[in-house]
């Protein structure tokens, strides 16, 4: 057999199997989990507003890391990670504590819904409580490859909370680790109080909670902008789908608004 038929055969052999090892679960690019059957359906509509892909592939996430994710909520982000990381990375949820109100309550329900909707799926993710100053500790074993958190500085910056975050996050990571951030974004010079009622919040404050934690800024993109908000409405970011806090009053205006303007930054803990 010559070399160039035996390459031939090689390459036509990896034709017919790559597809099997997807299919199996074991090799899962990030397109492939966010399009993959375990998303909920009025989660992947919110897609055109939240760019999960490029987002992931912003923060430079591979399946092989160990990730945590801060305050999933519901488990929007978790239905992609935890399925992408499921073969050979792992994935931890660093969620709220669900004793300290309902609504906090109903999110972690949610939550432990979409973790049990396919355990297969699932099985390899594991849920700590995050809940600073007090319950922080949310480093595991050897580090964490990259924290992310999706909209949350905004809740800390309200409880004073802000910097303990950010400690924790740092203390998390390997060196050499990424912080991943989406934020609602304010326009500059926005007052703290501002933020706190509009739960809009300045790249400034968020780049500056990340430097005084140690990290350094390593890049940020407008995968995540909006330049259709005016960041002006009575119920502050909650005014705008999902949330629609107003109701029916201006509904039409804010949905064809849609989601907020958002900042994506990628912070990096140093290596030494």
């Amino acid at each position: 057999m010559t070399l160039t038929s035996l390459l031939a055969r090689t390459c036509i052999a990896l034709t017919v199997t790559l597809p099997l090892l997807t299919q199996a679960g074991t090799t899962l690019t990030l397109d492939q989990a966010a399009a993959g059957p375990q998303r909920t359906p009025a989660r992947v509509k919110r897609d055109v507003y939240r760019h999960p892909v490029q987002t992931l592939t912003f923060f430079g996430l591979r399946p092989d890391q160990t990730v945590v994710e801060i305050w999933p909520g519901g488990g929007w982000y978790t239905e992609i990670l935890a399925p992408y990381l499921n073969g050979h990375g792992r994935y931890y949820a660093a969620q709220v504590a669900p004793d300290i109100d309902q609504e906090r309550a109903e999110e972690v329900a949610g939550f432990e819904n979409t973790l049990s909707h396919q355990p297969d799926l699932y099985n390899h993710a594991a849920v700590l409580t995050f809940e600073p100053p007090q319950r922080v500790d949310i480093r595991p074993a050897g580090g964490a490859d990259v924290v992310l958190t999706f909209r949350n500085v905004h809740n800390w910056l309200k409880d004073g909370t802000a910097p303990a975050a950010f400690t924790a996050f740092y203390k998390a990571l390997k060196p050499g680790g990424v912080l991943g951030v989406e934020e609602h974004r304010a326009a500059p010079g926005t007052s703290l109080q501002q933020m706190i009622d509009t739960g809009y919040v300045t790249e400034d404050t968020v780049i500056k909670l990340a430097q005084d934690a140690g990290f350094k800024l390593a890049a940020r993109s407008d995968i995540n902008a909006n330049p259709k908000d005016t960041k002006d409405y009575p119920n502050g970011v909650w005014s705008l789908p999902p949330s629609y806090q107003g109701g029916d009053q201006d509904r039409a205006r804010y949905a064809a608004i849609g989601e907020s303007d958002r900042m994506t930054l990628k912070f990096i803990k140093p290596a030494h």
